[in-house]
């Protein structure tokens, strides 16, 4: 389960468009996820989002958390710690921090990101050591992809089949995020049925992922673009995550009537 629930938030990529024609987020949002694996309720992750200042720049910090409960605990403790400093205009990120226990695979890392020169500057604090890794351009962390993603998508102008992509920085490693959008679907929630986008990214099959296209994910087709589900067939066994609670929404949350 290695990398699992933080993969789970790497849903979006950017393309060409006006990056901020309509907010789809702000402080105070906050969005609860049921993780199941197999049978079991595996864990609980929530996304948080406050406003803050960073060396004296007006930010939006981002706290990603996730873990584990029930019976999975006793056997596989997952105690996860992302977060991620965005600039509130551009939606760049400056810091990103990931602490995380996954049944006993750890990391301390914490990463600032200078988008002058595409550096990041990693401090792995577990084996206190810092290395600089030169970036693409428009460089994302797992967190600041996704909120930069939900501002960028226009509904209007996605066609089945269409690819995007992002570039990414994860640990130590840059990565071209492909994803592809399947179409619209109306999905039922715990809150009731709601119209959706499909998307499946491509991600390395073996170790963790069955197959390249073992991810696939739904996420609301409104001015929120939040995620509602997602389904990954997994080296052993599958996963899947439900929205399970939310508030402080920046627009209205559409749902359809029987």
């Amino acid at each position: 389960m290695k990398k699992i629930i933080a993969i789970t938030f790497l849903v979006f990529v950017s393309y060409s468009g006006n990056l901020f024609a309509q907010k789809a987020y702000d402080a105070g949002e906050w969005l609860k996820f049921r993780v199941h694996y197999g049978w079991f309720n595996a864990s609980y992750a929530t996304l948080e989002v406050d406003e803050t200042q960073l060396q004296g720049q007006p930010v939006y910090h981002v706290k990603g958390r996730g873990k584990s409960t029930g019976m999975l605990h006793w056997f596989f403790k997952v105690d996860d710690d992302y977060q991620t400093y965005i600039d509130r205009e551009t939606g760049k990120p400056y810091k990103f921090i990931r602490k995380i226990d996954e049944g006993g695979y750890t990391k301390d890392l914490e990463i600032d990101f200078n988008h002058n020169v595409n550096k990041a500057y990693v401090h792995d604090k577990k084996h206190n050591k810092k290395e600089v890794y030169s970036t693409g351009e428009n460089v994302h962390d797992m967190l600041s992809a996704f909120y930069y993603i939900r501002n960028k998508i226009k509904t209007d102008q996605l066609r089945p089949g269409e690819e995007m992509h992002m570039n990414l920085f994860i640990d130590d490693e840059n990565m071209n995020f492909k994803i592809k959008f399947l179409g619209r679907e109306i999905i039922k929630t715990k809150f009731g049925k709601v119209a959706s986008l499909k998307f499946r990214p491509y991600v390395m099959a073996g170790r963790v992922f069955k197959e390249k296209e073992s991810l696939t994910f739904w996420v609301s087709d409104d001015a929120n673009k939040i995620p509602l589900k997602i389904k990954a067939e997994l080296a052993v066994g599958s996963l899947d995550a439900d929205l399970e609670e939310y508030k402080g929404l920046k627009n209205p949350f559409p749902i359809i009537m029987d």
